[in-house]
Formats: C-alpha cells, sequence, structure tokens
C-alpha cells in the first residue's frame, strides 16, 4: 500500500539542513517527494526514521548521472581503442564487426546487438594488468569528447543530480553506482565526478587473473566476461557487494527496473525515481537508447500508482570558461528530462 508522507507531519531531520536543498531542481512533486522521504527515514522518532548504516542509495550511471547519446560513452572508449590496436591486427579488417568499426559504420555495429559489443570490450579490455588498463581510461576520459557538445565526456553530468547525490550523503546515506558499464573504467573517475570512492562502485566485469610477472604481483585482464551487471543481475551485485537492500534506487531504463523492484519491496520506507529525457534540442528525447529502453519499467510504476508531475532543470555541468558563452545553468536544459517517482511505504 502506497502511504503520502505530509512534510507537515515532519520535524527536521537529524542533520544540518543548511541551504535549501536540490536548488537546480523545478518546483514539483518530485523535488518535494525527495525531500520528505529523507526527512523521514531521518528524524528520530518517526515511523520511517531508518539508522545511518541502513541508508543505502543506489544509482545508475548512463542516463541517470551522465548522459548516454548518441551511445553509451564506453562504447566510444571501445571504439578508439579498437582503433588504435588495429595496427597490431591486419586480420581485423577481414572481420564484419570490426571493420564496420573501423570504417565508422555505427548502423553495422549496433546489428552486432549486445554479444558484439561485448565482444569488442573484451578484446580492447583485455591483455594489460589492471593498472596499465586503468591508466589507458584515464588518459582517454582525460582527452576524448563528446561528438555533440565537443567537450570532456566527464562534463556532460547532471548538476540536480550531483545536488541529490550531496543531499544525500549530508543526511547520512552511503550512496553507490550500480551500472553496467565496466567497474574498472568507471573507477577511474567516479570518486573525482561524483564523490562516489571506488569501493562503492559496482558495474559489469572482465575476468581477472593473479600472477606473477618478473617477479611482480599483478591481476592481469582476461578476454572473458566475468559478470554483466544489467537487469537482474543488478540486484545480485547489490547484494553481493553491498549485503543490505538500498532504501533508495535511481534508474533510467528496463535495465534498472530489477533494481527498483528489489530495493522498493523492502520493508519500511522505500524511494524509487525514474529519469524520463524528453528533450531533443538540448540533450535527446528518446525511449530507447544504444542497449536500453524504457518501456517495462514506466508502465510498471504507472501502475504502481506514477506521479507524472514533477520537472527539474538538468544541465550538463559545465566548465567556467563555458559559462560566459551559455545562458544560465537552469535555463540550458530546463524541462529538458521529467523525473517520474515512486515513492512507496510499506507497513
Amino acid at each position: 500500500m502506497t502511504t503520502a508522507i505530509s512534510p507537515t507531519t515532519l520535524a527536521l531531520g537529524e542533520y544540518p539542513q543548511g541551504p535549501a536543498p536540490l536548488p537546480s531542481w523545478n518546483e514539483g512533486s518530485a523535488k518535494q517527494s525527495i525531500i520528505d522521504f529523507v526527512r523521514a527515514v531521518t528524524t528520530t522518532g518517526h515511523p520511517h526514521f531508518v539508522k545511518p548504516e541502513e541508508r543505502i542509495a543506489v544509482f545508475d550511471n548512463d542516463g541517470t548521472l551522465w548522459s548516454e547519446m548518441p551511445a553509451y560513452f564506453q562504447l566510444a572508449f571501445v571504439f578508439d581503442r579498437l582503433k588504435a590496436l588495429a595496427p597490431q591486427h591486419p586480420e581485423w579488417k577481414d572481420k564484419p564487426l570490426y571493420a564496420a568499426v573501423l570504417q565508422g559504420d555505427m548502423k553495422a555495429v549496433a546489428a552486432g546487438g549486445l554479444r558484439g559489443l561485448l565482444e569488442l570490450a573484451t578484446v580492447t579490455h583485455a591483455g594489460m594488468t589492471t593498472d596499465e588498463f586503468a591508466k589507458i581510461a584515464e588518459e582517454w576520459i582525460a582527452t576524448a569528447r563528446h561528438p555533440k557538445f565537443n567537450r570532456p565526456y566527464t562534463d556532460l553530468i547532471f548538476q540536480p543530480m550531483l545536488e541529490l547525490l550531496a543531499y544525500l550523503r549530508a543526511n547520512g546515506f552511503k550512496t553507490f553506482i550500480v551500472s553496467g558499464g565496466g567497474v574498472e573504467f568507471m573507477r577511474v573517475w567516479a570518486d573525482k565526478v561524483y564523490g562516489i570512492p571506488p569501493e562503492q562502485v559496482i558495474g559489469s566485469s572482465i575476468v581477472t587473473k593473479f600472477e606473477m610477472v618478473g617477479g611482480v604481483p599483478v591481476l592481469t585482464r582476461l578476454p572473458e566476461l566475468n559478470f554483466m551487471d544489467d537487469n537482474v543481475g543488478k540486484p545480485v551485485a547489490i547484494n553481493m557487494h553491498i549485503g543490505r537492500r538500498p532504501i533508495a534506487a535511481f534508474g533510467n531504463s528496463d535495465g534498472d527496473l530489477q533494481m527498483l523492484q528489489w530495493t522498493t519491496a523492502g520493508t519500511g520506507s522505500r524511494f524509487a525515481l525514474l529519469v524520463n529525457h524528453t528533450d531533443s534540442v538540448r540533450e535527446y528525447a528518446y525511449r530507447v537508447s544504444t542497449l536500453g529502453k524504457l518501456n517495462v519499467a514506466l508502465t510498471e510504476a504507472k501502475a504502481e500508482g506514477l506521479d507524472c508531475r514533477g520537472h527539474v532543470d538538468l544541465c550538463i555541468q559545465l566548465p567556467t570558461k563555458y559559462r560566459t558563452h551559455l545562458p544560465e545553468c537552469a535555463e540550458i536544459f530546463k524541462d529538458e528530462i521529467r523525473l517520474e517517482r515512486l515513492a512507496k511505504d510499506h507497513p
């Protein structure tokens, strides 16, 4: 049964409130429901109070914390790696999938489906130590540019989601990334960009092997999938790595549905939110991305009593040098994304 939490009945939480929370968000039910939820679970004596150690919030990354179009950003890394390695592999030009990447034929690449993309990822991410891979990923993320915005990919993060992460942490939450992206790719930059340390990043992985190389212990990355952290894999990974059921979950696609279901199925006060991209001018309007879609999750959320009235102003986090050339942050992507929330309270 869904129970509304009235802000008029809540005392202030036990953590300092500071400035008004979530300043980039539009006033509306989505923003207010987050504030009401946080106040409820952090207010000592409130029936929905949650102990600090149990305040776990999980976030998808692609399309939730940063943009994911025209393709997942890690795929751009995969393609660049394939091109860099191609001179060492002349046989690749005779393999249709590899040749499609080298020729820039993204339609042919997409036709290879998930299996083809996983093959490309394992080939380009393996054959090196974990330290070597981290260095390569770090160099790429520092220099690569988005094809539409011509800015570093780490600039294309959503300011309101940064505010949400900070707001939750200020109220005693521990925030985790739970993404289908490569865990070691994200760990390189997630702390700097989101304030989420490597040990709180959960993602897909390839097999690694311990070995001694020249008398030095290393972990070598092998071209074999170890774990796919998507769909049903997300709650499994949460249970494996965190060991607690989250009380809040945030996603943007059907690949996040099971994570949201697992989160909201627990006892006590629970919160789940879907990000629906709707602005084709200032970002991208879509319900289908490279490998994902927002269909079943949205339908199920509506069936559970979704409130679709809340909107949020989202903007790309821009370096200072760009701010003089663009309108204020709140105007760049006004109504770019509709945040559609589902807050559930269980007896």
